[in-house]
């Protein structure tokens, strides 16, 4: 069974997605990191030269190889669990792990990253609330949610999801 963390940007699936994937003696894969190697260069590049839907496209590729995993932890983009033939192409195959924070704390985690908005011309916190406005109960879909803005080490973090995952055979 595969592990998924997925969040909004900043929510930590890659950094707990590490830590996890170590403590459960498991691979780990990231999607940013598997679509940035299959263009040979950032995805920023992608998504500014033929937009998100280029990008959509190439990450549902790289979800469908995800689900053939077995045993792995696999950090999700920020936004694939919005797309409906993600969550299709994941369904049976893990437990899909909700990674939860309060807006504020997510724009602080990200304000210096070159990371391209989804919604253009807007502020970063004006971005992040009209996509969890617009997306907030398909992430709710997940069968774990796990809050990541308590002000807890990363440590007791991963002892709390170790934990939880371990509950749920996973």
């Amino acid at each position: 069974m595969n592990v998924y963390l997925s969040g909004l940007i900043g929510s930590g699936k890659t950094t707990l997605g590490e830590g996890l994937a170590a403590r459960l003696g498991r691979p780990f894969f990231d999607l940013d990191r598997e679509v940035n190697a299959a263009l040979g260069r950032s995805f920023h590049h992608l998504v500014r030269e033929q937009g998100w839907l280029a990008f959509r496209e190439l990450e549902y590729g790289i979800v469908k190889r995800f689900a053939a995993l077995e045993g792995a932890v696999c950090a999700l983009g920020g936004g694939t669990v919005r797309y409906a033939w993600n969550r299709d192409a994941l369904r049976g195959t893990g437990v899909l792990v909700f990674l939860e924070a309060d807006l504020a704390t997510l724009a602080a985690r990200v304000r210096a990253a070159d990371r391209p908005r989804v919604n253009r011309g807007v502020s970063l916190e004006e971005d992040l609330a009209a996509i969890w406005a617009a997306a907030e109960p398909l992430y709710r879909l997940a069968d774990l949610t796990y809050r990541t803005d308590r002000g807890v080490s990363a440590e007791q973090e991963l002892d709390e999801l170790t934990a939880l995952l371990r509950q749920r055979g996973a």
